[in-house]
């Protein structure tokens, strides 16, 4: 049951990120319609296909992530479901699928065009906004929660105004002329700046209310991810600022255009992973009501340089179990060395490819060309030691394993990268033509990036788990940025995504020499 458990959880941080994305999406394309594009001729039809498309998502992952959090609390608590129709968060559910239904059906091309219409699909999207600050961590403070939900209102706000309405910016810049796309990007990055000032707002009242302190900020998980979230938000803003002088140019310079679109699409793919990065904050209690924390000592111990482990113990020296449970429970120093081990050889593994990568740019080895090859070597590597209770070294079998949550993103991880070896290994093949082939690593990457900012461990040491994961949060982070990097050196003409092409394996060393650096207590 446990492991069950475990399992649901982990899918309702996968569809809590997906609705967030999915929600944001909806209402910065309302917003983007009504404020940018509304007046505009031949950019608002286009703008509401978008708009319906991410009702009809929302509404989807609104009802899936409220039934979800009913079938937990009802097979865990045995509530009946009279209780659970009547509870905060199932009716915010259903309310905020009702208005989501409903901007699709306003947003069609037979109502949209009054502005009794247009009322109405605003008026709809602050109900969605109100129903989803009601599902939140504020409404569950004591006391006077009313700034919290304010902050956090203007927090979901901002990050919709900005983030959501990219894919509408995108689609826009595509299909104008160079003097409206100028038009439209002038207008677009006021109401961005506006989703900014909303975030940071938001955050401070969270930084104040939820962390309190900078010891929290590095000893609870809470603060661990709303620090990575930071260095992400941080990423975005330094692209939307060079986006930012770059639309006032448009007119002037028509291959301008081009090169906004191609930041917007790394904006869109950092600001996916920014959204699941907060609904993984969710999971985790505020710092602020976590008592037992990770202090300053613990820290600077666990990450004190040391030699990385290139031996490991036989797999019969590790405690004997058949479930990932039993095998947190019995976890010994031979246990301990058998993952730092798996960790320090992977990093050797992805410095060696990284390297490799920058020998290649430098046109000195032809043989470097062949680097993805090596990530088909660490797939089967971590498919017989990533999980050593589990087939084939161990008694548990394959389909029996997947009740796991962690098994089963290390076998996600697994699949991603063999897929991303095999499809980049034939696109660098000088006769192969193809403009998708080269674009599976950044999107590999992005979404290796992506599992990693979701991946916990089943660890029985709260401490432990937290020092586990703040070695994997910066890497989820360098994952992100390499693949940005490398769809802009795809994406860009040559000259121009020239530096692209050496801060991707630059992340991949560092993500190397921080997998080298990782330690266990």
């Amino acid at each position: 049951m446990n492991s069950l458990f475990d399992v649901l959880g982990f899918l309702a941080v996968v569809l809590k990120g997906l609705d967030l994305v999915a929600q944001s999406v909806l209402l910065g394309s309302v917003s983007f319609w009504l404020l940018v594009v509304a007046p505009l001729p031949g950019l608002s039809p286009r703008t509401r296909r978008i708009i319906r498309v991410a009702a009809v998502a929302t509404v989807v992952t609104a009802s899936m992530t409220t039934l979800l959090t009913a079938i937990v609390l009802r097979a865990s608590l045995g509530i009946g479901f009279g209780a659970i129709a009547g509870a905060a968060f199932f009716v915010a559910g259903v309310i905020r699928a009702a208005a989501a239904a409903a901007i699709a059906l306003v947003a069609s091309p037979a109502r949209a065009s009054s502005r009794a219409g247009r009322f109405a699909c605003g008026a709809a999207s602050i109900v969605v906004l109100c129903a989803a600050v009601a599902d939140t961590h504020a409404m569950a403070r004591i006391g006077d929660a009313t700034p919290l939900l304010l902050a956090t209102a203007a927090h979901e706000l901002g990050a919709a105004v900005w983030l959501g309405a990219l894919p509408c910016f995108w689609l826009a810049l595509r299909h104008a002329d160079p003097r409206i796309a100028g038009v439209v990007g002038r207008r677009f990055s006021l109401v961005a700046a506006c989703g900014v000032a909303l975030i940071v707002a938001g955050a401070v009242v969270f930084a104040r209310d939820y962390i309190g302190t900078v010891d929290a900020v590095y000893g609870t998980s809470y603060g661990a991810m709303a620090a990575t979230k930071a260095m992400l938000l941080a990423i975005l803003l330094a692209l939307g600022a060079v986006n930012f002088r770059a639309v006032r140019r448009i007119p002037d310079d028509g291959a301008m255009t081009r090169r906004v679109m191609r930041f917007v699409e790394v904006e869109i793919a950092v600001g996916i992973a920014v959204l699941m990065a907060a609904a993984s904050i969710t999971s985790a209690p505020p710092s602020v009501d976590v008592a037992d924390r990770v202090t300053l000592p613990q820290l600077i111990e666990r990450f004190a340089p040391a030699m990385p482990r290139m031996t490991s113990p036989a797999h019969a020296a590790l405690r004997a179990a058949a479930t990932r449970a039993e095998a947190e429970a019995a976890r010994d120093a031979n246990d301990r060395a058998w993952s730092e081990y798996n960790h320090h050889w992977a990093g050797v593994a992805v410095v060696v490819m990284g390297l490799a990568a920058l020998v290649q740019h430098s046109r000195r080895a032809r043989w470097a060309r062949h680097w993805p090859l090596l990530f088909v070597a660490l797939a089967v590597f971590l498919l017989f030691r990533a999980d050593p209770e589990v087939w084939p070294l161990g008694p548990l079998g394959p389909i029996a394993s997947l009740h796991d949550p962690e098994v089963v993103q290390h076998r996600l991880f697994v699949v991603l990268i063999v897929a991303f070896a095999l499809l980049e290994g034939w696109a660098r093949r000088r006769h192969v033509a193809s403009r998708v082939l080269p674009r599976v690593f950044p999107l590999a990457t992005a979404s290796g990036a992506v599992l990693l900012l979701l991946h916990s461990h089943a660890v029985g040491d709260v401490k432990e788990q937290l020092l586990i994961e703040m070695t994997h949060l910066p890497i989820a982070v360098l994952g992100v940025v390499a693949g940005g990097a490398r769809w802009l050196e795809i994406a860009a003409p040559r000259e121009e995504g020239r530096w692209a092409r050496w801060v991707w394996p630059a992340a991949f060393v560092a993500i190397g020499l921080l997998l080298l650096g990782y330690r266990e207590g």
